[in-house]
């Protein structure tokens, strides 16, 4: 009884739409009677015209997050506006409850804005200050992270403490290596 009962239990999805169609699938979603969240952020925008307006826009542009039993997904899929469910072609991928619903609970708190997806391991370059223009790899340490910075001619390296804010993703074809 315990895993058909697993089977059945709704799990949060991250669903796929097309762009710019956030909004509208998740209007869609809860008009088939499905449980969605379409996490926002406000940002002032400037026109050319210097007019200027509040705009709310996703939080994660593209996705849309429902709360579904397994057996729903065709549903989901069957709206319009929706590519597909965040996972492999066969299995959908459920997200953790804690995260959605932590993410819903304080979503208007906090003042989100999106920002770019940094991984630790990964090389940043740092964007502002006295060490804009280096590049590095992201490190987690204590409660913060920092760039390692490496000087090759001397073998050596560095860590020093950054905002995350201050960072930006290295992408092969970006990169300032000589």
């Amino acid at each position: 009884m315990l895993t058909v009962a697993s089977h059945t239990c709704p799990h949060w999805f991250a669903v796929y739409t097309a762009a710019h169609h956030e909004k509208q699938v998740s209007s869609n979603l809860q008009e088939r009677q499905l449980e969605s969240f379409l996490p926002i952020y406000r940002t002032v925008h400037a026109w050319k015209n210097r007019t200027k307006a509040v705009l709310e826009l996703p939080l994660f542009p593209s996705y849309v997050f429902v709360r579904i039993p397994p057996g729903e997904k065709g549903c989901v899929l069957a709206t319009p506006g929706v590519l597909s469910l965040v996972g492999t072609r066969r299995e959908a991928w459920p997200l953790p409850d804690f995260e959605i619903e932590s993410l819903r609970a304080g979503v208007d708190q906090r003042k989100p804005e999106p920002h770019l997806y940094l991984a630790v391991g990964e090389r940043a370059r740092i964007k502002s200050g006295a060490l804009a223009g280096m590049e590095g790899i992201l490190v987690q340490k204590r409660n913060g992270v920092r760039v390692v910075l490496s000087f090759d001619e001397l073998m050596r390296s560095i860590s020093v403490e950054v905002g995350i804010d201050e960072l930006e993703p290295v992408r092969p074809e970006t990169s300032l290596a000589s």
